[in-house]
């Protein structure tokens, strides 16, 4: 990821000398959303539009900036493009482009970090406490954890109208990242036969909601009702799962009660099979034989200090003499920010005996997780409201944090969960969604500096550094899973993902943003790059519609250096078109 991020960066730092006079002027804010998504025509604009601040000498560019409106960034704690020209003088701008990327790799960490770590387990745990079937979790909640960055992104791209390309280019690129790269490298690291089923129903289901999208770009508008069907789409596709899911269940039943007489069966597998035969990896079963082996034998009970310092220790120390070095300088790297996060934000684990219950940790959470959720929500807009204009609102949510923190930590014990433990998992899940669209807002700001820095359109933007930051935390655990034998997990989730990422991101982007302005969403013109990308998404996902049933749904070595080869073109030929060596 760092080497992809630099490389693009110097592939636009050698052009932009090149490409000097023709810098892509992004459309005037007006009604409704005014995406910019072309980088091959140019237009005429006022002259206040924030994209000419290059046409500028070095000297003019941070009163340029401080001087022109459309410079302001609502969204996100930090004007980055005050930074990128008025933080240092005008010789140093390159080093605070670098400082810059380095803070884009931590925000894509802490993406990661909080999904991976917070979010996801927590949704774990809420959906074992409503009792839903693996197929239900999959398919909502297990999806929108791991789709969360890619989701929070969309909305925050969509929230603004120069970063709505990075909405497009990022959920675009993003699939064809995953269907292409991910799904490739599954392939090659171990071939195998995929659920034929389930397959075709994924990939038709994401034609649909691609060829939509695509629709929805050429009319240049969607309505309320679209959106509505946006969401819809996705809510029958669930529907198509449990019940895919339900009658393949009855099926499987009835073969087993027709033969349970028979003294030996073999084992069968067949490229029909659904997802459901695919072993599932029981992590907490493993967890529970792997901690029960280092249970102590003698009774052993930690003090309340003990407890707080073991819970904030992000390492295991069994687990750090396995690992290669690499892991380890990851890890090392890592482990301020999963501490910090510690702090701030509950986990419950249903696998574990006591669920993850840590008295003086989940009580201190009491305190800074309520803060965090004022201090971080809509970019800290609430973190300086004074409620009747007399009483700030954080230390009124201070006060009752450490009020209820007093209570639980009097009523409860370090030995056993109280009943209402499981609160604790809505609690870290909404910490979690707060952070996680926070991070996302900084991300989308970030990267709209770089587009103007850089002269880079939002959508390229958004199909290489956003697509691949939040995809490529998919892309090593699916080959992870791949390589402990469960390719067709690993496939499963490659399309299930993107499916929810696609028709949920573009909903409720939309959706929100015709709350906000109480008008239809509206679009510009798209450029080639867009319908290179589109196209290049809608070619893949054929060819694979095709050549895998041709296949006997075998998806072997040849068959994933083909679709690595095909991601490889799409992206020279989208870069070329970026830097004007392709155009209309």
């Amino acid at each position: 990821m760092p080497f992809s991020v630099f490389l693009l960066l110097g592939v636009a730092l050698c052009s932009q000398g090149v490409a000097s006079g023709s810098h892509s002027l992004r459309n005037k804010p007006g009604v409704g959303l005014a995406g910019q998504l072309s980088n091959t025509t140019m237009s005429e604009s006022s002259s206040d539009e924030c994209d000419l601040v290059m046409n500028h000498s070095a000297a003019n560019r941070c009163a340029f900036v401080k001087d022109t409106p459309d410079c302001g960034m609502e969204d996100g704690f930090i004007n980055y493009l005050d930074v990128a020209f008025c933080l240092l003088p005008p010789n140093l701008t390159p080093l605070t482009i670098t400082l810059c990327v380095l803070w884009l790799l931590v925000l894509f960490v802490i993406l990661g970090l909080t999904a991976s770590k917070f979010f996801c387990p927590n949704l774990s745990a809420i959906s074992s406490s409503l009792h839903l079937t693996h197929n239900v979790a999959g398919v909502t909640l297990l999806a929108l954890g791991n789709g969360a960055p890619d989701i929070f992104s969309a909305i925050a791209a969509f929230s603004h109208p120069h970063t709505a390309g990075l909405a497009v280019g990022a959920l675009f690129g993003a699939g064809i990242f995953v269907t292409t790269v991910v799904a490739g490298s599954v392939a090659m690291v171990k071939p195998f036969a995929v659920a034929s089923r389930p397959f075709l129903r994924d990939i038709i289901f994401y034609m649909v909601a691609v060829f939509w999208t695509f629709l929805v770009l050429y009319r240049g508008t969607t309505t309320l009702g679209e959106i509505l069907g946006y969401l819809g789409l996705y809510a029958v596709y669930v529907l198509t799962v449990i019940i895919s899911a339900y009658i393949y269940s009855r099926q499987k039943n009835l073969m087993n009660t027709s033969v349970q007489n028979v003294p030996h069966i073999p084992e069968f597998h067949s490229s029909d099979s659904s997802d459901d035969d695919v072993p599932y990896l029981a992590s907490g079963t493993i967890q529970q034989e792997y901690e029960s082996e280092y249970r102590p034998l003698l009774p052993y009970s930690e003090s309340t200090s003990q407890i707080l310092l073991s819970s904030l220790n992000p390492v295991d120390s069994r687990q750090w003499r396995r690992k290669s070095w690499t892991w380890r300088v990851l890890k090392v790297l890592k482990t301020p920010l999963e501490v910090l996060l510690l702090l701030c934000i509950p986990v419950v684990d249903p696998d574990k005996e006591d669920k993850n219950w840590r008295r003086p940790l989940n009580c201190f959470h009491l305190i800074t997780a309520p803060l965090v959720c004022v201090l971080a929500f809509q970019s800290g807009k609430y973190g300086e409201y004074m409620i009747q204009g007399q009483f700030p609102l954080w230390l009124l949510t201070l006060l009752l944090g450490l009020f209820l923190a007093a209570i639980v930590f009097c009523t409860t014990t370090n030995d056993s969960p109280p009943k209402y433990h499981a609160l604790f998992a809505l609690l870290g899940f909404v910490v979690s969604a707060v952070l996680i669209s926070a991070a996302a807002s900084e991300v989308v700001s970030l990267l709209h500096m770089l587009g103007v820095v850089l002269s880079l359109s939002n959508t390229v933007l958004g199909l290489t550094l956003l697509a691949w930051g939040n995809s490529i935390g998919d892309c090593f655990s699916d080959i992870t899973i791949a390589r402990q034998g469960y390719p067709r997990m690993a496939i499963s989730a490659c399309f299930g993902g993107i499916i929810f990422n696609m028709l949920i991101g573009v909903g409720l982007g939309c959706l929100v943003q015709m709350v906000k302005t109480k008008a239809d969403v509206q679009f510009d013109s798209v450029g080639l790059l867009t319908w290179i990308l589109a196209g290049s998404l809608g070619l893949s996902l054929v060819l694979s519609f095709i050549i895998v049933p041709l296949r006997q749904f075998h998806l072997g070595r040849s068959y994933g250096i083909f679709l690595l080869v095909f991601y490889a073109i799409f992206l020279i030929i989208a870069l070329l078109t970026e830097f004007g060596k392709i155009h209309t």
